[in-house]
């Protein structure tokens, strides 16, 4: 049984902290603004994000940030990577050695093109990092469906504390020590979400969309051993298993993001109609400037930019990207 904090009460900081609580841990989810933090106390249900999970009475609600790090043994940041500097400012002061910060968050941090793991890293070097990431939507968590994920930490030991905390009969964790792959993979498939649900939006069929995801797949992959990640990660939950999920599903924010756009929304409206955090349109750029550091071609992420960004058409995007110059299907550039 461990102290666990949860940072951000969204439908996946939900998710996570009753499935925690199911596994016999003391929980305390953190919200920094009092009257949101009062509210979810009070309903013990975040009607809005996740409706029909109930928060058990017994997981500690609060917006003190002192009695939400005090005593925590891992700290779990499930806020959106815009917020997490915001939050790790106002609870660095209670960060001490030994606590285990893991980020669920799945984006870049867009001023900087960090990932947030590395970003903690630097933010609490007295501490231990991992991210968690894979196929993994919110509400099928919640409702306890079989879901299979990734824990990856430079630190073997730090990866099977978390594996160990999170594992159970409908949670299943693996481990890896790529941590550079595991949070690209579940950052930058966001924005191959946002083209399925253009792909989706314009009418086209299956055959545009397997193609996109497997080049979305080998552009993810480049970007990836360029900057250090073993390529096989991609290959596995935290590459191709996450971007399935996102550009398939019903319940992927990024794919209704791109149906909009698709149907002509600008980028402001899709935000508004969403109404929850599109991580996708905030990793577009930051994906876009790794790839210009490294060098690393990648056709689809930049034709995303055009559209969000430059008021590029859609269909004419899909256009283009089908119109490049040939090229063998194994070529790295």
């Amino acid at each position: 049984m461990k102290n666990i904090t949860v940072i951000g009460f969204g439908s996946w900081g939900i998710a996570l902290a009753c499935l925690l609580a199911k596994n016999g841990h003391n929980i305390t989810i953190w919200e920094d603004n009092t009257a949101l933090a009062d509210m979810l106390d009070k309903e013990r249900e975040n009607k809005s994000f996740l409706p029909g999970v109930i928060i058990p009475d017994d997981v500690i609600i609060t917006h003190d940030a002192v009695t939400a790090a005090r005593n925590a043994e891992i700290l779990l940041f499930v806020v959106a990577s815009r917020a997490i500097e915001k939050a790790t400012t106002l609870l660095a002061p209670f960060f001490k050695p030994g606590q285990i910060l893991v980020s669920a968050s799945k984006g870049l941090i867009e001023s900087s093109q960090k990932r947030i793991t590395e970003f903690l890293e630097e933010a609490a070097p007295m501490c231990s990092v991992a991210s968690i990431s894979g196929p993994s939507h919110a509400e099928e968590v919640g409702k306890q469906m079989p879901t299979a994920v990734v824990a990856a930490s430079r630190c073997e030991k730090t990866a099977a504390a978390v594996q160990d905390a999170f594992s159970c009969d409908n949670f299943r964790v693996y481990t890896t020590t790529d941590v550079v792959g595991c949070e690209l993979g579940g950052a930058i498939k966001n924005v191959i979400a946002l083209a399925a649900g253009i792909v989706d939006g314009l009418g086209f069929g299956d055959n545009t969309k397997a193609a996109l995801m497997t080049r979305g797949s080998a552009e993810i992959a480049r970007l990836g051993v360029a900057m250090g990640a073993d390529e096989h990660t991609f290959a596995g939950l935290s590459g191709i298993g996450d971007l399935i999920v996102t550009c398939t599903s019903v319940h992927s924010r990024n794919w209704r993001a791109g149906n909009l756009l698709a149907a002509g929304k600008t980028c402001d409206e899709v935000i508004t109609e969403v109404n929850m955090v599109v991580e996708g349109i905030h990793t577009a750029k930051a994906a876009l400037a790794l790839a210009q550091k490294y060098d690393v071609n990648m056709p689809i992420v930049e034709e995303i930019n055009k559209i969000l960004f430059e008021n590029k058409n859609p269909r004419d995007a899909v256009v283009d990207l089908m119109l490049r110059d040939k090229k063998d299907e194994h070529t790295m550039v």
